[in-house]
Parts: C-alpha cells; sequence; structure tokens
C-alpha cells in the first residue's frame, strides 16, 4: 500500500517564522501562562473564564470582540482571569459544510491547510498584540 500526496509539506519552520512572537509578545505570553498556571494549580482563587465566539470567520468582527473583552478583564482583573476562546476548527459529522479558518480562509474558497495554520497563527498573534490576552484554541474532530 502507498499514499499519494494531495498537497504540499507543510514547512512547519517556515510557518513559525512566519508568525513568531516578538520578545515582548512572548513576555506577555509567559507572564499570562505564569498567572493561568497559578490559577489552576490553586495559588491564585480568580476566577478562569475562557470565552469566545462560536467561530472565528471574520477577523475584524473577532478584534472588535476581544478588544471589547480587555476592556471588561481590566474592570474585573482582580476577581476573573479571561482568556479569549478564537475558534478556528468547526469539524462537522458529515464533513460537508465551513470547517473554518484552519481549513479555509474564505468560506467560499478551496482548502489550504497551509494557510490555514500560518493564518491561525497570525490571527492568535494579533490578539496578543492589540489587546495583551492571550487566547484558548480548539482542535476538535468528529469520530
Amino acid at each position: 500500500m502507498s499514499f499519494k500526496a494531495l498537497s504540499e509539506k507543510i514547512d512547519f519552520e517556515l510557518v513559525k517564522e512566519l508568525s513568531k512572537l516578538t520578545p515582548e509578545q512572548a513576555a506577555m505570553k509567559a507572564a499570562r501562562d505564569k498567572e493561568l498556571h497559578d490559577i489552576i494549580e490553586g495559588k491564585d482563587d480568580r476566577i478562569l473564564l475562557v470565552i469566545g465566539p462560536c467561530s472565528a470567520h471574520d477577523e475584524e468582527a473577532l478584534m472588535e470582540y476581544v478588544r471589547r473583552l480587555a476592556k471588561l478583564q481590566e474592570q474585573v482583573k482582580d476577581k476573573v482571569f479571561m482568556v479569549p476562546r478564537i475558534y478556528t476548527n468547526k469539524p462537522r459529522t458529515t464533513g460537508d459544510g465551513y470547517k473554518g479558518l484552519l481549513h479555509k480562509q474564505d468560506p467560499t474558497g478551496k482548502s489550504n491547510l497551509i494557510q490555514g495554520i500560518a493564518a491561525v497563527r497570525s490571527l492568535h498573534n494579533r490578539v496578543i498584540t492589540e489587546t495583551g490576552l492571550t487566547t484558548a484554541d480548539e482542535m476538535l474532530y468528529p469520530e
């Protein structure tokens, strides 16, 4: 049995380089990761709230949402730690329909996983840069 390649091989190093965190972003992420770790470990008594829309297919609408969330986070930072859920993958039971930004950057266009991975990483980086919030995503597939 042999396999036939249907698309080009993903160059993970290139994708990482195209969407690399700046030193400032990396520092913000490290600080927030520490806070998140402390909340999960019970060392920080704030409530962890992972919150976000069903789909992250409209980047500008998503950024408006996250900007508003960042303002709210500032108001409740002593009691609640918010992590925006940037859901970029929409598994379908039947396999039909829009599967999310990861698969199709344009809901009506052709699937391109390599471009999708780069687009998803770029979107997460943009959220960190513009709001200071780090993100959560999900990778789900039907059985």
